[in-house]
């Protein structure tokens, strides 16, 4: 039994399968061959998923159980008020429980401690729909989104985040190493990257040629990038923190004078939600903006993880 933890725990060509059948699942999906949905509504069906959320969502939400009912089987959510999970009850309790009733288990946490507890002692696959380490889900839809857009098989691209040294920006940067994409990260003095995923980068990099550049200098991260992407600065349960973080990425702002280093036909990703502090309503909204079809994907990367994970249990090798 296999579990969808973090990017950097699969192989090269393991994400690139993950990407592959969201894009797969996209086109059954949009094409609405009521025979081909049905086809796929059976091999789930009468099974159950939880959802595990100890954090509120809107993407995540909404993708997952999306997936799961695409499938044929029952998602149930299981919010923080709705079971004992670490609250009058051990954690490796609720995880016997819950696992031995269902097929998989969607967990949005907050520790990736708490991820790594669930797929200890669990008896079904456990994906990671985010924690405070990694957000696999969204490097699945976010490549998906690149290969749509500029294509990365048949272009050589690069990609600038700007902003924190977050989950998101952890599973993206080697998401993008793995399939190819060079990697450029700006963060503010003091952030730095977590030094496992710079060691994981680094050794991606030497494997197959690509390349990552980590600067507290925005600009000399965003030229001649093809796609740059941003994070709130102020993350969900950083909410007290906010005036002093916002004071910290003064002049980290993705606007349009930042944005006119980038490529002439660059894009703009953000998985959302996002604030003005972090990008200017005219990049956002802007021609060059890809948000809304990227928040979109986050369905498709879903699917891709139930497919794999779920489905085909674990074996990328089962995979057409």
């Amino acid at each position: 039994m296999r579990h969808l933890i973090s990017i950097k725990d699969l192989t090269d060509k393991e994400f690139e399968t993950l990407v592959d059948r969201a894009e797969h699942y996209k086109k059954i999906f949009k094409a609405g061959d009521a025979s081909e949905i049905q086809k796929n509504h059976l091999k789930l069906l009468g099974k159950t998923v939880a959802l595990i959320f100890s954090k509120r969502s809107t993407r995540t939400r909404i993708s997952t159980e999306g997936a799961v009912a695409f499938f044929g089987a029952q998602p149930m959510f299981l919010g923080k008020d709705d079971i004992q999970l670490g609250v009058n009850e051990s954690f490796y309790d609720t995880t016997k429980v819950v696992s031995s009733m269902v097929s998989c288990i969607f967990a949005r946490v907050n520790r990736h401690s708490e991820i790594q507890d669930l797929a200890a002692h669990s008896s079904v696959p456990i994906i990671n729909a985010l924690c405070d380490m990694y957000h696999p889900l969204q490097a699945i839809c976010d490549l998906l989104t690149i290969k749509e857009k500029l294509d990365y098989t048949e272009n050589k691209l690069k990609l600038a985040w700007v902003g924190d040294a977050n989950n998101v920006m952890n599973d993206t940067a080697i998401a993008c190493l793995k399939l190819g994409i060079d990697v450029a990260i700006a963060t503010p003095p003091g952030i730095e990257a977590d030094a496992s995923i710079v060691d994981a980068a680094l050794a991606i990099t030497e494997r197959n040629g690509t390349k990552i550049t980590l600067t507290h200098d925005s600009v000399e991260a965003v030229t001649d990038a093809d796609i740059i992407v941003t994070d709130t600065f102020v993350s969900m349960g950083e909410e007290f923190a906010k005036v002093a973080k916002l004071k910290q990425f003064e002049g980290f702002q993705v606007n349009s004078e930042l944005c006119s280093h980038a490529k002439p036909n660059f894009k703009f990703m953000h998985c959302l939600p996002r604030h003005t502090g972090d990008v200017s309503d005219e990049v956002f909204y802007g021609e060059h903006s890809i948000v809304f079809e990227e928040a979109e994907n986050r369905l498709y990367a879903a699917m891709a993880a139930v497919d794999v994970f779920v489905i085909n249990k674990g074996d990328f090798e089962a995979i057409p």
